[in-house]
């Protein structure tokens, strides 16, 4: 299990539960939250959701991480990778999110391929998944560069998301 990484601007470690406070900032903030419909609204749904990410450490040995800088610890944002069922099969989801203060600087692209090397080398997985709201065209952007390949149109949660498709190079 790898739980903690470095790239050249980041560390990162796995979520704990003092992380709560810098996830119901992040997680409230309509403009990190709002184009996938995905925003909380209360602190113990920020609380819950911490323990959500700490459980999925427990259950798979990979989970979420949390960004910081380098050089300052200054909170980031959030990357990780999440078992999910689609349409009745268990896949592996690309997450990001950052504070809207470190949008454009290269961050989420830097992270997610950290991650993306973890889940490929170090995890063996086949594929990773990344679902995109409509509205979200940075995410867009972002599994693009990435390598992503549009799959399929789905609904997740009751929303309409673009299924995007990483496949490992074996």
């Amino acid at each position: 299990m790898i739980d903690t990484f470095e790239t050249e601007r980041l560390t990162a470690r796995p979520v704990r539960a003092d992380d709560a406070v810098d996830m119901h900032r992040l997680h409230t903030d309509h403009r990190v939250m709002g184009p996938i419909g995905g925003a909380i609204a209360s602190w113990d749904e920020a609380e819950a959701l911490t323990r959500r990410m700490i459980d999925h450490w427990g259950r798979h040995g990979y989970g979420v991480w949390v960004l910081r800088l380098r050089d300052s610890g200054g909170f980031v944002g959030r990357v990780g990778l999440r078992r999910r069922d689609i349409d009745g099969v268990e896949e592996t989801e690309l997450m990001c999110a950052l504070a809207p203060d470190h949008w454009g600087q290269g961050y989420a692209t830097e992270a997610a391929r950290a991650v993306i090397g973890i889940a490929v080398d170090h995890l063996r997985m086949p594929s990773l998944v990344a679902g995109v709201a409509p509205a979200d065209a940075a995410s867009r952007r972002l599994v693009e560069k990435l390598g992503f390949v549009f799959e399929r149109d789905m609904i997740n949660a009751g929303r309409p998301q673009a299924l995007h498709r990483l496949r490992a190079v074996v």
